[in-house]
């Protein structure tokens, strides 16, 4: 396969150091450096773009994609005030596009496993949960996408709570609101952890990340999967569970 990487960051290399691995060309690496260099690609050559760039970036290298019939991998997290927008342009375009908060296969088992116990906690008044993520300090948002999905996912199967909230510092959230909260320490590639608290006792599920290869792997297994197909996909279409 011929590959677009749009955002040449920590991922961005890696991606593209697995996808060459895994016997596929990168046709061009496109930063805010040379962003330019992407009116003078033959897009017919491209067969999927992967981008990992940066919040502010994404929407504009999404529409690139849309308008160019070049079917997208969105890593990128941090821009989903916009997703409607993106969402219609993808319907407009009959065009392709995937985006998850969190390529890992290990995540998309945990993101099941937190719904799972969410549902399992929905009449345990007792217990009270928490959310914490731990990144390095280069990530820019905060919350974390996967954080965000983790949060969204507990939500919708427990109907003691309708929303979260980033935590500022001791402030206690209001009944009804799941609390988040984020630290950037570096190295850390990505912790998160969901926590329901009792008088009692404690229920805790983690995931730790040890590096980023595993991200990246998932994206260019997408990225292998994703041409020939239309619309908004995400990970449940991929692993089908």
């Amino acid at each position: 396969m011929n590959i677009l990487i749009l955002g040449y960051g920590k991922m961005g290399k890696i991606i593209s150091q697995v996808a060459e691995e895994r016997g596929h060309q990168i046709v061009a690496k496109i930063n805010i450096e040379n962003v330019a260099d992407l009116d003078q690609l033959d897009t017919k050559e491209i067969d999927v773009a992967i981008e990992f760039s940066q919040p502010g970036s994404a929407v504009g290298n999404i529409s690139w994609c849309m308008q160019h019939d070049v079917p997208v991998v969105v890593g990128t997290t941090g821009w989903m005030d916009d997703k409607e927008g993106v969402t219609n342009l993808c319907k407009q375009r009959n065009g392709s596009l995937f985006y998850t908060s969190n390529f890992s296969i290990g995540v998309n088992i945990f993101f099941k496993v937190n719904a799972f116990l969410a549902k399992l906690m929905n009449d345990q008044e007792a217990y009270k949960p928490t959310l914490e993520e731990i990144h390095h300090t280069e990530k820019k948002d905060a919350p974390s996408g996967t954080a965000i999905t983790l949060a969204e996912g507990l939500i919708n199967n427990n109907q003691r709570y309708s929303k979260w909230e980033l935590q500022n510092g001791d402030v206690q959230p209001k009944e009804g609101t799941l609390p988040i909260t984020s630290k950037r320490i570096d190295p850390d590639p990505g912790t998160h952890i969901v926590s329901y608290k009792s008088e009692i006792d404690d229920i805790t599920i983690t995931h730790t990340a040890h590096n980023r290869k595993g991200f990246a792997l998932g994206a260019v297994l997408v990225g292998e999967w994703l041409p020939g197909k239309k619309g908004v996909l995400s990970m449940n279409d991929f692993l089908d569970f």
